[in-house]
C-alpha cells in the first residue's frame, strides 16, 4: 500500500491524500507535479527512475489506512530552485 507522503521533497508544499498534483516514483519519492517537471525534468534525482502521477486514495480507505504524516526533504533543493529562477 502506498504510504502517501504529506509534502513535496524539495519545496515542502503541502500534498493532502486527494491532491492531483501529487507525483511519485516505483519508490514513493514524492514531489509536486511543478518540481518534479521543472527542477528534475521528469527523473527522480533520487533513484533516476520517472515520475507518475500518485493515486487518490477513497475517502472512505483513509481512516482504515491512513496517509503517512513523516515529512522528507531535499537539502539541495533551494539552491536548485533558486538557479531555476534566476535563469527563467
Amino acid at each position: 500500500m502506498l504510504e502517501l507522503r504529506p509534502n513535496c521533497e524539495c519545496c515542502d508544499k503541502d500534498l493532502p491524500p486527494h491532491s492531483r498534483e501529487a507525483m511519485i516514483c516505483t519508490f514513493e519519492c514524492t514531489f509536486c507535479a511543478d518540481c518534479a517537471a521543472n527542477i528534475f525534468g521528469g527523473a527522480c534525482p533520487n533513484c533516476g527512475g520517472e515520475f507518475s502521477r500518485r493515486p487518490v486514495r477513497p475517502a472512505e480507505k483513509l481512516a482504515k489506512h491512513p496517509p503517512s504524516a513523516r515529512r522528507v526533504l531535499r537539502d539541495d533543493c533551494a539552491a536548485r530552485r533558486a538557479t531555476i529562477s534566476a535563469v527563467g
